[in-house]
């Protein structure tokens, strides 16, 4: 028979396995969704985003309100939240209801990622807590890893809807299993207290950070919006350091931040995040947009770096009582470091050779993300343990931000000049031919289409198709009669005169043809080099900053002081 204490640990690992996918999951299915909802990508965004923001700005307060109210009954609340806004993304016929439901989601999530954390652990002896917490932590990275994978897979085959609606049995499984075997009834806390100004000033500080973070490209890095919100965020942060000295139950005990290893924790989770998401976000767009893969082919390209999560996690968590956290650490940020240089040295043209970055990345991440959980809990306890997890979630969730937010906006910038560049390349190759000017006007138009898509130009078969010769036949045969008087003449005449424009307007035709596909061709080349150089700069530019996540190494303890707080 089964402990009763794993069968609640693998509910907990239902519940994160289920928070941390849909923070990736969405992203492979965009267009695919736009064109299901007939919206535009901006309004289409805040469904993205809108789990995000949520996730950061109230995973602190509603950790902390479980711990007041009951972790497993807040938990049950959670699960079922995020049920129904799984319920409503996967059923909503408008934008508007899918971004509600996607709001609920993040609610749900909010409260089920620290609960699971702190109930997982909290289920154990203490002799058995360092491999739990080294288990849950396996299951957020892969979860998020997995995401697009999932996403393509599910979009090509159940549709979009699916991506939502597969949350829908594991919440079921989840709660079922909860009811049957978590303790959720709560005794009293006595004075325990909410502290309500501190809610308040967090969540405004996560709030304004992470609009900041995940809009700043859409509104302007420098709109009075977006400096607003970051001015918002640095004196709300103030204040709520300064609150959280004074009053005597805290939201955030600083106490954690007086751990070296938990800022070193906190440190490497958002580090690690960024340079995986960062190869996550904008490798599918690539190869779906650069190189006309399908969704799910985009998806399968990628799932080297989730198979090395799935691999070197557990191991990472082995050796981090062998060898130390220093060296395991070390290990994995130098992975990490190896395959950003990968990235940014490779010919994407080269399969092998990505894939050789992805099984690196990947391999890093998840050396360093099963240990970090565990050194994050370091040897804490009661509320200081489900703080330290509530924490570590929301950098967690900054690092995403952080990703999306460096690597789309480089990205955005990147494509703004290379398409300046094509679009200037192909005017001047269309210019110089010597075709008519409205086979030029449709050349580039065609050119123009493509670039609006962001997409390498297909190839062109016939420019000028057989229906537009025949139509062209037609046009320039009655011009002749007209100009030389013949509507009246006899059929075999008008035959003879028909066959010789024929023959010269498909002549005509054939060169033109053969013109604009060798420009065509060229135009698909530049296209191909300039978008490429687009999505690999941001790579090039963060290779050197992969140092910062080898630099958290020395936060850590060595060897001698594997399972305790550093010195």
């Amino acid at each position: 028979m089964m402990k009763k204490s794993t069968k609640v640990i693998a509910m907990m690992m239902i519940g994160i396995f289920l928070c941390m996918l849909d923070t990736t999951v969405m992203n492979i299915a965009l267009p695919a969704i736009q064109t299901g909802l007939n919206t535009d990508l901006t309004h289409l965004s805040w469904a993205l985003n809108i789990y995000t923001v949520l996730f950061a700005s109230l995973a602190i307060p509603l950790g902390r309100l479980a711990d007041v109210w009951g972790r497993g009954r807040m938990y049950l609340i959670g699960l079922g939240l995020f049920g129904i806004g799984s319920l409503t993304s996967g059923l909503s016929l408008s934008v508007g209801l899918l971004i509600t439901g996607r709001a609920i989601q993040s609610i749900g999530a909010a409260i089920v990622f620290p609960a699971s954390m702190t109930i997982g652990i909290q289920s154990v002896a203490l002799s058995r807590r360092t491999g739990v917490i080294a288990s849950l932590g396996v299951m957020q990275g892969l979860a998020a890893a997995l995401g697009p994978t999932i996403g393509g897979a599910v979009t090509q085959f159940w549709g979009w809807r699916g991506i939502f609606l597969i949350n829908v049995p594991l919440v079921a499984v989840a709660l079922c299993g909860c009811i049957a075997w978590l303790s959720w009834r709560h005794p009293s806390h006595g004075q325990v207290k909410l502290d309500l100004g501190g809610s308040v000033l967090v969540m405004t500080t996560l709030l304004a950070l992470t609009l900041v973070l995940v809009k700043g490209n859409d509104w302007g890095w420098t709109s009075r919006v977006v400096l607003s919100l970051g001015v918002t965020s640095a004196l709300t942060l103030i204040a709520f350091v300064w609150m959280e000295a004074h009053v005597s139950a805290p939201m955030v005990p600083l106490a954690l931040f007086k751990d070296r290893q938990f800022n070193g924790a906190a440190l490497a989770t958002v580090l690690s995040g960024v340079f995986m998401v960062g190869l996550l976000v904008l490798m599918p767009s690539f190869f779906t947009k650069v190189q006309s893969k399908t969704e799910l082919m985009a998806a399968i390209m990628i799932t080297p770096a989730s198979m090395m999560i799935f691999i070197f996690s557990p191991i990472s968590g082995f050796l981090l009582a062998k060898l130390g956290a220093r060296r395991v650490i070390f290990s994995g940020s130098l992975a990490m470091a190896t395959g950003y240089g990968v990235l940014s040295l490779m010919s994407p043209s080269q399969y092998r050779q990505f894939a050789l970055a992805a099984l690196q990345v990947g391999a890093g991440y998840g050396t360093i993300i099963g240990p970090i959980t565990v050194l994050a809990a370091g040897d804490f306890t009661d509320e200081l343990l489900t703080a330290s997890q509530s924490v570590i979630g929301v950098f967690q969730q900054i690092g995403t931000s952080l990703a999306v937010a460096i690597f789309v906006s480089a990205l955005a910038a990147n494509l703004t000049t290379a398409k300046t560049q094509i679009r200037t390349y192909a005017t001047t190759t269309v210019t110089t031919l010597s075709i008519p000017k409205q086979a030029k006007r449709d050349t580039l138009r065609v050119v123009d289409h493509q670039l609006a898509t962001e997409q390498t130009a297909q190839t062109v078969h016939e420019p000028i198709t057989a229906v537009k010769a025949r139509r062209l036949v037609a046009a320039n045969y009655m011009q002749v009669l007209k100009a030389r008087s013949l509507q009246a003449a006899p059929v075999r005449i008008k035959a003879q005169i028909h066959q010789q424009v024929a023959q010269k307007v498909h002549s005509q035709v054939k060169h033109t043809n053969r013109r604009i596909r060798t420009a065509a061709s060229a135009i698909k080349a530049k296209t191909k080099i300039e978008l490429t150089a687009a999505f690999m700069r941001p790579y090039q530019v963060a290779w050197p900053f992969t140092l910062l996540l080898v630099m958290t190494t020395w936060c850590f303890a060595g060897r001698e002081r594997k399972s305790g707080k550093p010195s």
